[in-house]
C-alpha cells in the first residue's frame, strides 16, 4: 500500500497546487516561466501516476477485504461512469451547456467515477485509491466555483451541435471504455 498511497500523493499533491499554494504555484510560474512549470507539473504528475497503477496492481495481488459489496453496485457503478465521461468529454468541447452550467464538469466528472468506484469495490486498495479521488474531487470542485465567482469567470454556451457532440462522445467513450477496454486494460469486466 506504501507505493499506492505515494503515488496518491504525488498526483493529488501536483494537482492539488491550485488549491492549497495558489501563491507558491504562481510564483513558481513567474520564476520557472509558464512552459517549464507545465513540463515539470507533466513530469511530477506522470511520476505519480505510474506510482499509482503500480501500488493498485500490487494491492490487488494481496487483496485486503473491507467490505463486500452488493451485486447492484455494480450496475449503479456503470450508470454513474456514463455522466462521468459526458462531464470529461463536456471539459473540452468549447461553449457546450453541460460546462456552462457547471464550469468544471471534469473534477465532476472525476467525482461521479470515484464514487461509483468506491461503492462498488471494498477492498483497502479501492477504498484508498477511489476514496482519495473522491475528497481531491470534491474540494478541488468546490474551490475551482469559488475561484470563479470571486474573479467573475462564466462559461458562456452556444446552442447547438456542442451538446448534442458532448453527448455522443461522452456516450461513445463510455461505451468503448465499458464494454472493451475496462476488461483490457484493468482486468475485469464491468458488466
Amino acid at each position: 500500500m506504501t507505493i499506492l498511497i505515494l503515488g496518491l500523493i504525488i498526483f493529488l499533491g501536483v494537482h492539488s497546487t491550485r488549491i492549497v499554494a495558489p501563491d507558491w504555484r504562481a510564483a513558481q510560474i513567474a520564476r520557472l516561466g509558464e512552459k517549464r512549470w507545465k513540463g515539470l507539473y507533466s513530469l511530477a504528475s506522470a511520476v505519480g501516476l505510474g506510482l499509482v497503477v503500480w501500488g493498485y496492481g500490487l494491492s490487488r495481488e494481496v487483496p485486503v477485504a473491507v467490505w463486500d459489496p452488493p451485486r447492484w453496485t455494480f450496475h449503479l457503478t456503470a450508470l454513474l461512469t456514463l455522466p462521468a465521461f459526458i462531464l470529461l468529454v463536456a471539459a473540452y468541447v468549447p461553449g457546450n451547456r453541460i460546462k456552462s452550467a457547471i464550469g468544471h464538469p471534469m473534477v465532476a466528472g472525476v467525482a461521479l467515477w470515484a464514487l461509483g468506484h468506491l461503492l462498488s469495490n471494498g477492498r483497502l486498495g479501492d477504498v484508498l485509491l477511489f476514496g482519495a479521488f473522491l475528497v481531491w474531487a470534491a474540494v478541488d470542485f468546490r474551490s475551482s466555483r469559488r475561484r470563479d465567482r470571486i474573479a467573475g469567470v462564466t462559461y458562456p454556451a452556444q446552442a447547438g451541435i456542442r451538446d448534442l457532440l458532448t453527448l455522443a462522445i461522452g456516450l461513445a467513450a463510455w461505451a468503448l471504455f465499458a464494454g472493451v477496454l475496462h476488461a483490457w486494460l484493468i482486468g475485469v469486466r464491468p458488466y
